[in-house]
């Protein structure tokens, strides 16, 4: 099985099968006749099919895409159970992080080919887990995680993450000798060996079972920095009042109450959706992978680079073409208020002349 993530997975079962390409997952509209999104929690957020804001090919890029914000999901595909036995195991898709997420997970899992689809959760157990994770500035990393044992481990080397708005396709190469391979934008980032980089096996020392604690020994490690602060944006809201928003001048706070700005979304609110997973793949060949990979990243991540500068270029001519308008509008205000000012003061002079004159004739007649 396979599942998707921003906290979310894409699963698939180890059993004897011996194929070359045991599961291609490439997204048309019927895409919910293979795909199974799971029903353990009510509010888990839904999968929406799409390329995107921006893309290479609007067919060749649809993928399944987070569509609610601040939500966990959850969904998964069945296929054919295989054993890696013998045999390299590559397990490869490409995930796309359009809204500049500033946490969530994009990983996918490999589950057993028992798992209860329906009923699949963030704890159940699963074979693998790969792919990036981040989570701020301090979690921008690749997972590489096994289950062995009844245990999930780790692996023991930090392993940096893409944590731009494009896709980018993950790879991972398991030997059957022991030794890994992963792999960004086809390019290999770490490699090693099974036993060197997880905890698979017991230390090879131990601590001394004999050993006492001295006594001005300090446990801690590390201990708060009295001089930190609550960060300004710790607390950052899905929807703020609009910065921009005037009160109405026949706004009566004694009638109407007391005037409270629209809500906008926040574009500081860091839980966004807008993820998409596509080209899953797992097969037992390393260099039919990179070939697939070529054939599907790699021919749209230019022109899917080219239309988001398009767009940006847009964007920008916009925003100039806004402030350009502002300007104008306030030009025109202020040439207004001189004019109505020019206005008044002619219409006073008028006044004072007339005053002048009815004075004036007053004497005559006196």
């Amino acid at each position: 099985l396979l599942c998707p993530s921003p906290r979310s997975t894409i699963l698939g079962p180890l059993c004897p099968f011996d194929l070359s390409l045991n599961f291609n997952g490439h997204f048309a509209d019927a895409w919910k006749s293979r795909w199974v999104e799971s029903k353990h929690k009510s509010d888990y957020g839904k999968f929406v099919l799409s390329a995107g804001k921006f893309y290479g090919d609007v067919e060749k890029d649809k993928g399944l895409q987070t569509s609610q914000d601040a939500r966990f999901y959850s969904a998964s595909s069945r296929f054919e159970s295989f054993s890696n036995k013998d045999q390299p195991l590559v397990i490869q898709f490409t995930v796309k992080h359009e809204q500049n997420i500033d946490c969530g997970g994009g990983y996918i899992k490999l589950f057993p080919a028992d798992l209860n689809q329906e009923e699949m959760h963030g704890d159940s157990t699963y074979n693998i887990m790969f792919g990036p994770d981040i989570c701020g500035p301090g979690t921008k990393k690749v997972h590489v995680i096994f289950h062995y044992k009844g245990k999930n481990h780790l692996i023991n080397k930090d392993i940096r993450c893409k944590d731009d708005e494009y896709t980018h396709l993950y790879t991972l190469v398991v030997n059957p000798d022991n030794t890994y391979e992963v792999k960004i934008d086809n390019k290999k980032v770490e490699s090693g060996s099974l036993e060197e980089d997880w905890d698979f096996l017991p230390p090879k020392k131990i601590k001394d079972p004999d050993a006492e604690k001295p006594d001005d020994w300090d446990d801690n490690e590390k201990i708060d920095d009295p001089e930190d602060k609550k960060p300004e944006d710790w607390d950052v809201a899905e929807n703020i009042p609009d910065p921009d928003a005037k009160k109405p001048d026949d706004w009566d706070d004694e009638m109407d109450g007391e005037w409270e700005p629209p809500m906008i979304t926040n574009p500081d609110f860091k839980v966004k959706s807008g993820t998409v997973f596509d080209n899953f793949l797992i097969t037992n060949d390393p260099k039919l992978a990179e070939e697939v990979g070529n054939e599907t990243w790699g021919e749209t991540k230019d022109p899917e680079k080219k239309m988001k500068e398009s767009q940006e270029e847009e964007e920008r001519k916009k925003r100039e073409e806004g402030m350009n308008k502002k300007e104008e509008d306030e030009e025109d205000k202020e040439e207004e208020e001189e004019d109505e000012e020019d206005y008044e003061d002619e219409e006073d002079e008028e006044d004072r002349e007339e005053e002048e004159e009815t004075d004036s004739k007053l004497k005559d007649e006196l």
